[in-house]
């Protein structure tokens, strides 16, 4: 199992960046393929972006391609979402996921409790 805790959340203007941390706990992290995950205010939970286990391939939705980056430290087992030209519909509470088994966009098996995001027009 991995326990996951995600930081970095806060309240930004539209055009700002931010970057978003998860931190797992155990020691096999880099096992685990790691993805972020949104949900606006009154909407379901939607895919952002995941990573594989050696960091070798990452995919993104269409809706942040070109202002967000996720990327891993199998090190210091945490995973990063940096977020840049961030919009005020990118305000949702953001969740980091881990799986071994499932694909890129669905089937992760754990979660942390999320981080909330706000951008300001």
């Amino acid at each position: 199992q991995v326990q996951l805790v995600e930081s970095g959340g806060g309240l930004v203007q539209a055009g700002g960046s931010l970057r978003l941390s998860c931190a797992a706990s155990g020691r096999t992290f880099s096992t685990y393929r790691m993805g972020w995950f949104r949900q606006p205010p009154g909407k379901e939970r939607e895919f952002v972006a995941a990573i594989t286990w050696n960091g070798r391939i990452t995919y993104n939705a269409d809706s942040v391609k070109g202002r967000f980056t996720i990327s891993r430290d199998n090190a210091k087992n945490t995973v990063y979402l940096q977020m840049n030209n961030l919009k005020p519909e990118d305000t949702a509470v953001y969740y980091c996921g881990a799986d071994k088994i499932g694909t890129m966009t669905s089937g992760y098996d754990y979660w942390g409790q999320g981080t909330q995001v706000t951008v300001s027009s």
